[in-house]
C-alpha cells in the first residue's frame, strides 16, 4: 500500500516537472535559438541576456538540471515497467505512449549531448555560448540531421506530454476533452517544431 502511495507522488511529480519548469525552459529555449533566424547579432544578444542573469548557474541547477535528471531517470524506469492499457485507451493513445516513451529516452540522451556541446564548453573551457558555437557544430550535415530529429523528438515528448499531464491531473476527464486536445496538443508540436527546425536550419 506504502509502495503503491509512493508511486502515486512520485508519477505526480514526475508529471509536474515535465510542464513546470521544464517544459517552460524548452520553450524559452526554443524561443531565444530562433533569434538565429534574425541573424547572428539577434542571437548573440538574446543569449547575452539569458547569460547575465544574475545567480543563473544556481537556477539552472534548481530549475533545470535537477529536474530533468528526475523526470528522465523516472521517466526510462516508467518506460521499461509500464505497460499498454488497449481496454482503457485506444490503439492510437496506446501508439502515443509508445512514442511518448521513445522520444523520453532520445530526450533525455540528446540532452546530455547537448549540454556537452554547449554549457559544459563554457564552464569547463571557457568557450562563449554564441552563434558560432552552433554554427560550427551544425556545419556537419549529420549533425544537422541528428539536431533536427532529436528537436521534434523533444517537442513531441513535450506535447504530447501536455496531454498526459491533463489527463493525469484530472484536468481532461472526459473521451470528448481527451480528444480535443489530441488536436491541441498536435497543434503546439506543429508550431515549436518549426521554431525549433528553422532555427536549426539558421545556425547552419
Amino acid at each position: 500500500m506504502a509502495k503503491s502511495k509512493n508511486e502515486f507522488y512520485l508519477r505526480r511529480l514526475h508529471s509536474l516537472l515535465g510542464i513546470i519548469p521544464i517544459g517552460a525552459f524548452l520553450i524559452v529555449h526554443l524561443m531565444i535559438n530562433h533569434q538565429a533566424t534574425q541573424g547572428a547579432e539577434a542571437f548573440n544578444k538574446a543569449a547575452g541576456f539569458m547569460e547575465s542573469l544574475p545567480f543563473l548557474l544556481v537556477a539552472e541547477l534548481i530549475l533545470i538540471y535537477i529536474p530533468i535528471l528526475y523526470h528522465g531517470l523516472y521517466g526510462i524506469h516508467i518506460a521499461f515497467t509500464a505497460k499498454e492499457n488497449i481496454g482503457h485507451y485506444s490503439l492510437f493513445r496506446n501508439w502515443m505512449f509508445a512514442l511518448q516513451r521513445l522520444t523520453g529516452i532520445i530526450a533525455f540522451v540528446f540532452i546530455f549531448v547537448h549540454l556537452w556541446q554547449t554549457r559544459l564548453q563554457k564552464l569547463f573551457f571557457g568557450k562563449e555560448i554564441s552563434y558560432d558555437m552552433m554554427h560550427q557544430t551544425l556545419q556537419n550535415p549529420i549533425w544537422v540531421i541528428v539536431y533536427i530529429i532529436c528537436v521534434i523528438a523533444v517537442i513531441f515528448h513535450f506535447s504530447n506530454g501536455i496531454w498526459s499531464f491533463l489527463v493525469t491531473w484530472g484536468f481532461l476527464q472526459s473521451k470528448k476533452s481527451q480528444r480535443i486536445f489530441t488536436w491541441v496538443s498536435l497543434i503546439i508540436f506543429l508550431i515549436l517544431s518549426y521554431i525549433g527546425v528553422t532555427a536549426i536550419l539558421a545556425f547552419a
